[in-house]
């Protein structure tokens, strides 16, 4: 037989957080996002070479007002994203910890409706033990003849952020030991030219040194995947937003970025011997959208929700006596703003309880106008969180202070800057919470763990061992973003309606709403 080479190209994308068009929804400006462009690229490389997998890797339906409209409003029409990846022959689809976020109705229904697999190995049916969404690995052969496997797994760590009610029939395996089963079983049972492992979740080290760059939770476990695992030929990975490509132990790896600004690219050359076909080459790459025009029947698909979508967001629902909007959102991180108090008096009014936490959530955050749409509230209020009002005690409040206040760091000025931690390798603004119902002061000269310097509940000191009801969104409640003082706490209630839809109704039973801080609290630095 004659030796001779062939080559495989496999596409990935992955947190596209319902981005389909090329604009933002909170400014209508122009940006390089959405599966209409990424539709344009991929089609240009199918017409360059037959030989491509194309794969999502999860984070698909949640983050934008046009998933929200859809996901409350119109569930009773096609799932736009399934039928765009349909449009767009996808392969396959990864599930990610986003797709949780609407409950499972609506991800049972994703499923019925795709004519491709959705895969996770890891997530069971606690039940059967038996991957819950069917297929945990699909097989392709390409037209060279190249049989390629692609696992699917899923970060583990859904439980620490999702609502109960949300996963109840779920058992979330370990997605290091899952991936190391179910490649052995690959190789035994099929015997892929080439194994791939489409994984919804990040490194956990920095893929050139192997230092660490996170808490080493469990969350993330690309890095321990690439070194302890044998049988893999690419690593697709995601949910840390990044843009990755390289090796590790031989493995080829990307992470494509998020909102389809970026894709992955691998490509990979083969050649044929007796015994089948031989990896001799692996070249990666992350491709950017930038000046790609966006493919219109991919549009089109989207095109009467997402024209609903636009007629909604642009109501008006209330009015602002004063001044909410941020200027700048590090400043509304160190002194009290009207649009955080704001965010305090609806979560404390919807729970009936005087104890609250929140947060501001990105670096895109603008705060409200003086005439306020479902577009400014949604472009504010960026996640489908809902309110848990949890019984904690002061000791608790103390932790979780101590814990928000790491978010700070002191520079060489002596000013106040943002800690690395909460920047890189992700932006984690999130995690840092604000409080109202208490006094308190942070000291950010202070060693990290001794920052709460004073802490009141109505002018006294807060007792250690009391038991308060606090409300926050139900992210936080879980012990998300390493506030594990918060785990198994008795929950008081839950309000089970989205937070934005909470904030719309408070315009509409107030209609004007007056900006105004209290000033409870402060970050210094002596």
């Amino acid at each position: 037989m004659k030796n001779h080479t062939t080559s495989i190209t496999i596409l990935e994308t992955s947190d596209i957080h319902g981005h389909i068009f090329p604009y933002l929804y909170g400014t209508k400006e122009k940006a390089t996002v959405g599966l209409g462009k990424l539709a344009t690229f991929i089609k240009s490389v199918r017409k360059q070479t037959g030989n491509v997998l194309v794969i999502d890797n999860g984070d698909l339906y949640q983050g934008t007002p046009l998933t929200y409209y859809y996901m409350k409003q119109a569930r009773h029409l096609p799932n736009p994203f399934v039928s765009i990846l349909h449009e767009m022959n996808y392969d396959a689809a990864v599930i990610g910890n986003h797709e949780f976020n609407y409950g499972m109705e609506p991800l049972r229904k994703a499923q019925q409706d795709a004519e491709f697999p959705f895969l996770s190995a890891n997530i069971l049916d606690n039940r059967t033990k038996k991957p819950y969404f069917g297929l945990p690995y699909f097989i392709k052969v390409l037209p060279n003849g190249v049989k390629a496997a692609v696992l699917g797994v899923t970060t583990h760590y859904i439980p620490n952020w999702e609502k109960p009610s949300h996963i109840a029939d779920l058992e979330f395996k370990d997605a290091f030991t899952s991936t190391q089963s179910w490649i052995s079983y690959i190789h035994k049972v099929e015997k892929p030219d080439v194994m791939i492992v489409s994984y919804h979740g990040g490194f956990e080290r920095d893929i050139q040194t192997g230092l660490t760059t996170e808490r080493q939770t469990g969350e993330n476990q690309g890095y321990k995947i690439c070194q302890e695992v044998k049988g893999i030929d690419v690593l697709l990975t995601g949910h840390q937003h990044r843009k990755l490509a390289g090796t590790i132990n031989g493995i080829s790896i990307v992470q494509p970025g998020m909102y389809g600004g970026t894709i992955g690219q691998v490509t990979i050359e083969l050649q044929r011997n007796k015994q089948g076909w031989t990896v001799l080459n692996k070249e990666t790459q992350i491709v950017s959208m930038e000046g790609i025009e966006a493919d219109k029947n991919v549009l089109s698909l989207a095109w009467e929700i997402e024209s609903k979508t636009q007629s909604w967001l642009d109501q008006p629902i209330g009015t602002i006596e004063g001044n909410m909007l941020i200027e700048d959102t590090f400043e509304a991180r160190i002194r009290e703003h009207p649009f955080i108090e704001f965010i305090h008096r609806v979560q404390m009014e919807a729970a009936d309880v005087s104890i609250s936490a929140t947060a501001l959530f990105s670096e895109s955050q603008r705060g409200l106008p003086n005439m306020v749409t479902m577009r400014d509230i949604v472009s504010n209020y960026i996640y489908p969180n809902t309110l848990t009002v949890l019984e904690i005690t002061g000791r608790d409040i103390r932790l979780a202070l101590e814990r928000s206040a790491s978010y700070f760091a002191v520079n060489q000025a002596g000013s106040l800057s943002v800690n690395p931690n909460f920047t890189t390798p992700k932006p984690q603004h999130y995690n840092y919470d604000m409080w109202e119902g208490i006094d308190y002061v942070l000291n950010i000269s202070h060693p990290i763990g001794k920052r709460v310097t004073s802490l009141l509940f109505n002018g006294e000191p807060l007792q250690e061992n009391k038991h308060y009801q606090v409300v926050m969104n139900n992210y936080r409640a879980g012990g998300g973003g390493e506030y594990t003082m918060f785990k198994n706490k008795p929950i008081i209630k839950e309000i089970q309606i989205d937070m934005t839809e909470l904030i719309a109704d408070h315009f509409l039973k107030y209609k004007t709403i007056k900006a105004a801080c209290n000033h409870n609290w402060k970050v210094i630095v002596d």
